[in-house]
């Protein structure tokens, strides 16, 4: 366990979970982050942890990500300019952060001679493919720029693996919550952003009907993906992509009724509040259900929490660090 693993957007939501689990299996972890969206606050706890290092700099710069890389055995990268409103708004810098921050990583690597390099992909590569559940096989056009940028990460990260020997593995993450994920900002996930207002006693916005459904995965599942990808040796589970899910899916409108349920039995007000109905936003997707059979068969993934599971521990979560 004195491998070092270089978690790029180290303090942001996803990331700084990752530095957390890892850290306490007794890894050296180096974070590299700009905090254009991570915060210091998820990071605080590990600043005195001997085995905790942070760089504070820029993806887009190839010699900040040669700085972070050295002396790291993995990678595990997770910077990138999420969210597809941001992306319609700003094209120009979510791809720069996206696809040119993506090959400095991937070439800063390549010249240290990393052994494992897993990366944040994206459910939004899937497009306008109205085939149920995804597969990781069948995809469709992108439908935003930030789907775009996501799946040219998966493109770079192919030819990278062809052309340079390299190992890569991309996770397509479908719509991660729990704790630490930011429900301020105007590019604030849905649960986060429901809970927060559920807990001021405001009504949530849904966006269109609210029969749009997603595949909800809690942060640990994800922490659960990113170290069975780190680890693997079945060269069959190398260089190719995996959905990383529950492989179930939920409404808008089942949502806010689990978030009321569970946030009512902190406030027994909020079981009265009711949403509002906005459009649909541009650039969303009807519907997103993950099929995992690859990811079980390849890399022995079992999620370890449902919708209803994840959703209870991250109100509990909320409810200590919002009040």
């Amino acid at each position: 366990m004195n491998k070092t693993i270089l978690i790029t957007g180290g303090a942001g939501f996803i990331g700084s979970n990752l530095t957390e689990y890892f850290l306490e299996k007794g890894y050296k972890v180096v974070c590299l982050d700009n905090f254009a969206t991570g915060h210091y606050h998820n990071i605080a706890p590990f600043l005195e942890n001997p085995n905790y290092t942070l760089i504070e700099g820029d993806i887009r710069s190839l010699e900040d990500c040669k700085k972070a890389v050295a002396g790291a055995s993995y990678v595990l990268h997770q910077a990138a300019l999420g969210s597809v409103p941001r992306s319609i708004n700003d094209p120009i810098t979510s791809n720069e952060v996206n696809v040119s921050g993506f090959i400095n990583m991937l070439s800063a690597s390549r010249d240290a001679g990393i052994k494992r390099f897993v990366y944040a992909a994206s459910s939004s590569t899937y497009g306008d493919s109205e085939s149920l559940p995804k597969v990781e096989n069948v995809i469709g056009k992108p439908l935003s720029p930030y789907a775009v940028t996501k799946y040219v990460n998966e493109l770079y990260a192919d030819v990278f693996s062809k052309t340079y020997g390299m190992e890569l593995i991309g996770l397509r993450y479908f719509n991660v919550f729990g704790r630490r994920q930011d429900p301020n900002g105007a590019y604030a996930a849905v649960i986060p952003l429901f809970v927060k207002q559920l807990m001021k006693h405001e009504a949530p916005t849904i966006n269109g009907a609210g029969d749009y459904s997603r595949d909800f995965t809690y942060i640990d599942n994800v922490i659960q993906m990113n170290e069975l990808a780190m680890l693997t040796e079945n060269p069959e589970a190398i260089n190719t992509v995996y959905n990383t899910a529950v492989g179930d899916r939920t409404t808008l409108v089942d949502l806010v009724d689990y978030l009321k349920s569970y946030l009512s039995e902190y406030d027994s007000e909020i079981a009265n509040i009711n949403p509002i109905h906005g459009p649909n936003r541009v650039g969303d997707i009807p519907h997103s259900l993950a099929s995992i059979e690859k990811a079980s068969k390849l890399l022995g993934y079992y999620p370890t929490h449902t919708i209803d599971k994840g959703l209870k521990e991250a109100v509990q979560w909320y409810w200590e660090h919002l009040k």
